[in-house]
């Protein structure tokens, strides 16, 4: 049984009328998605910006509440649970942001911020207790436990987003869902911080749902990749398969757009025209099309299943299997 699963989630939001009120719209940030993570195992989760990744993080934790479909958690439906309910689960999945700033208080220092976890679920019975743990989890992910006396804003964003992750690890989770962890830092900052998270995961044997833009990061981290688009997964399977090969006309525009090291390996730049339409009016049939390189007369009528290709992989696409992409 899939430690997380999500069966057609839908997250919807009402826009609102300047004149007295009335929603006139309703955006589809998270429209029919399903996925599943397995224990120990790492799912990228990746698109454009706005294509509502984050939103289906946050979702799939309840941080904000679904419109349609189920969450289950380990067997357990927390789709409508309450938040009495959802306490004690709480401790079983966490999230690390993607501002690393803007998620630690500035007014507590690092050690305060880490023991309020450690408070929350009474996980340590003395303050003592309490700050000896902090220091533990400081110098787990690379950090002097001396700098749980320092405050946010002393420390570089690295370092910030090492202090999020060591948070999110204090009540021991089985989930954390990371939501563009690596985004703000610089280039060589990312690279430690997802070799971070990789070493973290083999220790503890984490599941991670990891949100990206980036496919070069996820390829190196992840098992498996979950491919949306305006709300809607376009292709999913394992990380190796799609990186190698892969089948959604947009999944090759991601793709061609990650640099490589070594000049025979070098892609062909894919470049779309336009820019994401917009998820209040969504083109008819399949959402890509007005931007798909390859799209047919059909594409613009018809919206696309996702279905198996047999190989592991689900692609949401008519020209899948008949010859082209």
């Amino acid at each position: 049984m899939p430690l997380l699963e999500v069966h057609h989630l839908k997250v919807h939001f009402p826009v609102q009328r300047k004149v007295f009120f009335r929603p006139s719209s309703t955006v589809k940030a998270v429209d029919d998605v399903s996925l599943t993570v397995e224990a120990g195992e790492a799912v990228g989760l990746v698109g454009e910006s706005g294509c509502g990744k984050s939103t289906l993080g946050k979702a799939v934790i309840r941080l904000i509440d679904p419109t349609g479909g189920r969450v289950v958690f380990d067997g357990q439906d927390i789709t409508r649970a309450s938040a009495s309910e959802l306490r004690p689960l709480r401790r079983r999945f966490q999230m690390v942001f993607q501002d690393p700033f803007q998620s630690l208080d500035p007014r507590m220092t690092v050690g305060e911020s880490i023991a309020e976890a450690l408070l929350i679920h009474r996980l340590g019975a003395t303050v003592a207790a309490r700050r000896n743990r902090v220091g533990e989890l400081l110098h787990s992910v690379g950090l002097d436990p001396d700098m749980g006396d320092r405050y946010p804003h002393q420390l570089s964003g690295g370092q910030r987003q090492r202090v999020g992750i060591a948070r999110a690890l204090a009540v021991e989770p089985q989930l954390i869902v990371c939501d563009e962890p690596v985004s703000a830092l610089d280039v060589s900052v990312q690279a430690q911080v997802v070799n971070l998270l990789r070493d973290i995961q083999r220790e503890n044997g984490l599941a991670y749902l990891f949100i990206s833009h980036d496919l070069a990061v996820v390829e190196h981290l992840c098992q498996r990749i979950v491919v949306m688009y305006l709300g809607r997964v376009v292709e999913s399977g394992p990380a190796r398969s799609i990186c190698r090969d892969p089948k959604h006309p947009y999944t090759q525009v991601l793709l061609s757009a990650v640099p490589t090291v070594h000049p025979s390996a070098k892609r062909s730049r894919i470049v779309l025209q336009g820019d994401i339409p917009s998820p209040i009016h969504p083109p008819s049939g399949c959402p890509f099309h007005p931007r798909c390189p390859v799209a047919e007369p059909r594409c613009r009528v018809e919206r696309p299943e996702i279905r198996s290709t047999g190989d592991g992989r689900e692609v949401a696409c008519h020209l899948v299997g008949i010859g082209t992409p």
